[in-house]
This record gives structure tokens, sequence and C-alpha cells, in this order.
């Protein structure tokens, strides 16, 4: 991915709708899936400099988009476990 902002949009725009699919299929709704794909791009333009090519950008991508999926589920079930113990 390139440092500037064409070659971004570039990745974005190849890459956003895999992402969100993706997303979907973990078990995401829509709009969070819409967020969390978002959320992925930023993450990915914030850490260009650790890919290192070992695999294909999109399974970079997929890999940053679980990893958010999967915090945002742990984040959510500490919010439920705190609201039952209240």
């Amino acid at each position: 991915m390139s440092g500037t902002t064409a070659g971004f949009e570039a990745v974005y725009q190849a890459y956003f709708r895999d992402v969100y699919r993706y997303l979907l299929s973990l078990g995401a709704r829509a709009p969070l899936a819409e967020d969390l794909s978002q959320d992925t791009f930023f993450k990915a333009l914030a850490a260009v400099h650790r890919f290192r090519g070992e695999c294909e950008m999109r399974t970079w991508l997929c890999r940053i988009a679980r990893n958010s999926y999967l915090s945002c589920l742990r984040k959510q079930a500490r919010a439920c476990v705190s609201l039952n113990r209240d």
C-alpha cells in the first residue's frame, strides 16, 4: 500500500467490499460491519509499514478486521457482565 492518499484510496476501493462481506460472514450486523470495515482501513494505514507482503493484501486486511471484531465482542461481553453485577 502506498503511503499516498491516492494509494490508500485505491486499496480502499479495491478491498472495502471484501472486508465488509468478511465481517458479515463472521456474524457482524450491517451497521457494525460498516464501522469495523472503516476502522480496519484506518488501522491498516497506520500499520502499513509492518505489512511484509508475505500474504495478499486482502488477507492482511481481513485479519485486521477479524481482530477488530473479536475485540468488539470482548468489549460487549465485559459491558454485559458489568450490567449484570449492578
